[in-house]
């Protein structure tokens, strides 16, 4: 059971990174307490994780063959990947970062990916900023002109329902995320029959829970604030883009990065704003996030197995 703590060490850097996504843009336009925040995507990402997350597992266990040695390190590169990122302030996909692992494992092993299913990962990638782009669009335009959306200032001035529902909207994203990233951190233990697929749920909702209690802050305000200026009204939208695009995935069993998620919600947003109020440098950080953490995913897992595989 020693050889989890490399998903134990995933989860963490996933929590750290992702809880961001979850409840930043609540917390950079001052409407929800940044404890307040963490202990609510806590609970409900075990939550997530424990009850929705087994279709998303088998989906990265089929990928390729594992033994209980090759998933310690494809989950070490991993979260090596994921916490190398964080420290350097860019938002990371845990998706991408443990499929670019068991990529650079397969390599290193000379095995055979399965290119069906990673073809449909990659797939899901692409489609989750574009689906959370539209839906944040959308419910832009419903919302009407955000020119009559004004910044509320402290807790007090704030209207009840806004509150009341950025709070569901966060409780909503943390489960999403921990229905569909429980793959990422246990699915190649599940493979391998360390544990069963329920154990790895609940155990990489643990591990996820942890990262966010621990460690959130470094990145809760870049996505949520840096890309584009948020209000309590452009952020409920935000927030629920990110949740219904994470969620829709995990239904169908394909795990995708909230960050890009929310990227692609936010944006949304600052398509109808009007584009200028895009922050074109955050923008710039968060692709680079997106592109970095396959390659070095990838190239962690092959050095890692080249140097403890015996010829």
């Amino acid at each position: 059971m020693g050889k989890l703590l490399g998903a134990v060490f995933l989860g963490w850097a996933l929590g750290a990174n992702d809880a961001a996504n979850v409840f930043g843009p609540a917390v950079s336009a001052r409407v929800v307490r940044y404890r307040t925040a963490i202990l609510i995507a806590a609970v409900f990402v075990v939550l997530g994780a424990g009850t929705g997350g087994l279709r998303a597992i088998e989906a990265v266990g089929a990928l390729d063959v594992q033994t209980p040695n090759t998933a310690f390190w494809v989950t070490l590169a991993a979260a090596l990947a994921m916490t190398l990122l964080i420290a350097l302030r860019l938002p990371a996909s845990s998706s991408q970062a443990i499929v670019g692992a068991i990529v650079g494992a397969a390599l290193a092993r000379h095995s055979n990916v399965d290119v069906e299913g990673l073809t449909r990962l990659v797939r899901g990638w692409v489609l989750t900023p574009v689906m959370a782009a539209l839906i944040g669009m959308a419910c832009t335009l419903i919302l009407g002109s955000t020119q009559r959306w004004r910044p509320t200032r402290g807790l007090a001035r704030l209207d009840l329902a806004v509150h009341l529902a950025l709070l569901a909207a966060g409780a909503w994203g943390a489960y999403a995320l921990g229905a569909n990233n429980a793959a990422n951190v246990t699915g190649v233990f599940a493979a391998a029959g360390v544990v069963s697929p329920t154990q790895a749920a609940w155990i990489a909702g643990g591990s996820i829970a942890l990262g966010i209690l621990t460690f959130a802050s470094r990145l809760m305000y870049l996505v949520g604030r840096g890309l584009v200026q948020l209000e309590p009204a452009t952020a409920l939208v935000a927030m629920v883009s990110q949740a219904l695009a994470v969620h829709a995935f995990a239904l169908w069993g394909v795990p995708v990065s909230s960050s890009q998620a929310l990227a692609g919600g936010v944006l949304g947003i600052g398509v109808v704003k009007g584009v200028r109020t895009i922050n074109m440098r955050a923008l710039l950080n968060i692709l680079l996030g997106w592109v970095a953490t396959p390659v070095v995913g990838a190239l962690l897992a092959y050095f890692l197995l080249q140097v403890t595989t015996p010829p």
